[in-house]
């Protein structure tokens, strides 16, 4: 258990262990926090840091709590300290393992360590509305592919924004279309699903999604 540090620091590091909670109610049509799913690398792209930076700023400025995965390198990195240097709330969540490897942030409005990346990726289901997706590589696939899976079961309405820099998700566009196409999924499967081009068509994509949840389920029963 790593102990909560308090005093003149506004920093808060805590450790969790995994509890299982109701689907969520219905996301509001304006969050209050958003987990963002990112590379713990910059990519190729030099646009792709502008576009972390940007959406760190924009969640910041619109008074939106920054949920991710606590890493303080790569594009991770980039949209936490854009955030934070723009006064924003940033809550940071991480393995333990991984506090050596992704270089943990160490300035953090709260990081929470957690045991495993189960661990992680619920927590970052629970203290967020919504879900915005950057750049990244399979790891950014995986946390995608948990929630997006999550909403098919109808275990949430959390709407899930995928910003498109440059091009860089079209194939993963092209392949959810394939997936409808071949019998495998509903269309009404990604109706909380939208692909955008640019930091200002995040909210109102939000904004535009239905909020009905289906049936009330649980998140221990995946």
């Amino acid at each position: 258990m790593i102990p909560c540090h308090s005093g003149p620091d506004r920093h808060r590091f805590v450790s969790k262990k995994a509890v299982s909670v109701p689907v969520s109610s219905p996301s509001p049509s304006r969050p209050t926090s958003l987990c963002v799913f990112c590379g713990a690398r910059f990519g190729t792209d030099p646009a792709s840091r502008d576009t972390a930076m940007a959406l760190g700023r924009m969640l910041a400025d619109q008074g939106i709590t920054l949920v991710y995965g606590g890493g303080g390198v790569g594009l991770m990195g980039l949209v936490a300290n854009a955030a934070l240097d723009s006064g924003g709330k940033v809550i940071g969540i991480i393995p333990r393992f991984l506090l050596e490897r992704e270089a943990g942030h160490p300035a953090l409005t709260e990081t929470a360590v957690v045991e495993t990346m189960h661990e992680r990726k619920l927590q970052m289901f629970e203290r967020s509305d919504g879900f915005v997706v950057l750049p990244g590589g399979l790891g950014t696939l995986e946390e995608l592919f948990e929630v997006l899976s999550w909403r098919t079961l109808g275990l949430h309405s959390k709407p899930i924004v995928i910003i498109d820099q440059g091009g860089y998700w079209k194939p993963l566009a092209a392949l959810l279309q394939n997936v409808v196409e071949g019998g495998f999924a509903e269309r009404t499967h990604l109706d909380h699903v939208a692909f955008v081009n640019s930091i200002d068509e995040v909210l109102p994509a939000i904004a535009a999604m239905p909020r009905s949840v289906g049936l009330a389920k649980r998140l221990d029963r995946v």
